[in-house]
């Protein structure tokens, strides 16, 4: 099969670029070889190679600043997986996608399932959810991933930006009152490959895809300066969001239940810590 995937600089696209050379002949783009933001560039690349399988790893994934630049942040994350969609369904192809738990506005006690009433508090949440609803619209093949606080060796996250903080200061202060399931790219690819290679039309839908378990970021910040063997490990001093102010509200609570890739896919991603001794551990990760 002939494989397209967009993205391939991302943490998740890095990965995927490997995870899914076992299922056809993968060409791989980055956001200089297809701009998402042009109409035009994304038909004729797709009627150009006439994938069966359409990947979209790129999103417009600066939370902050596209709360200044809502425009960009739809055409990339909104129209451009829609305008996927139309030319998957044209070709009868299926269409991956990955969208993220900001689509919700984190007021639920509890886990969220896939159907969860959608409050996206950010601008990012609102364009990654007109996405999902232009997919979903298009009649195409298509799995949707929500994901959430992906990270890596790779790139710029949460997991680098604690390990570069711990060997420049003597503290550090890390929000205590937001709850989610840290996800490694790595367990994200490897589950998107499984999940296409068991795909069946009747099996399209949209699917909740993080680590099991869950922690709030001071939690997880504690488990990298744990895991990592940092010698000398700055103090960690819990916060609470508001005396973190950012441009872009973030959902208190972002857990989402994975119970609906498990059965129909038979796939869970490990436990958020157990995820992230491993990628610490692995070379290259």
């Amino acid at each position: 099969m002939n494989v397209l995937l967009l993205g391939k600089n991302g943490q998740v696209g890095w990965e995927l670029a490997r995870t899914l050379a076992p299922l056809g002949h993968v060409v791989a783009l980055n956001s200089l070889e297809l701009n998402l933001a042009d109409p035009d560039a994304i038909r004729g690349k797709i009627r150009e190679l006439e994938p069966e399988i359409i990947v979209n790893a790129a999103a417009h994934t600066a939370v902050d600043k596209a709360e200044s630049e809502p425009d960009l942040a739809m055409k990339i994350n909104g129209d451009a997986p829609g305008l996927l969609a139309e030319e998957a369904r044209r070709l009868d192809s299926l269409l991956v996608h990955y969208s993220t738990d900001y689509v919700f506005d984190g007021k639920k006690q509890g886990c969220y399932s896939e159907n969860d009433p959608t409050r996206p508090q950010n601008v990012y949440g609102k364009t990654k959810l007109a996405g999902e609803e232009a997919i979903r619209a298009s009649g195409a093949k298509h799995l949707i991933f929500r994901t959430s606080w992906v990270y890596s060796m790779r790139g710029r996250n949460f997991l680098l930006t604690v390990l570069r903080l711990a060997q420049e200061r003597e503290e550090l202060k890390v929000i205590d009152d937001q709850i989610g399931a840290p996800t490694w790219c790595r367990m994200i690819a490897e589950a998107t490959s499984l999940a296409i290679a068991r795909f069946q039309g009747d099996l399209s839908g949209t699917y909740h895809m993080t680590a099991g378990g869950s922690t709030s970021w001071h939690g997880f910040a504690a488990a990298i300066l744990e895991l990592s063997g940092i010698e000398k490990k700055p103090a960690l001093t819990p916060i609470p969001t508001e005396d973190y102010p950012l441009p872009a509200t973030r959902p208190q609570n972002s857990v989402l239940s994975n119970e609906k890739l498990q059965s129909n896919f038979g796939l869970l991603l490990p436990d958020w810590k157990a995820a992230l001794e491993l990628c610490l551990d692995a070379p290259g990760s």
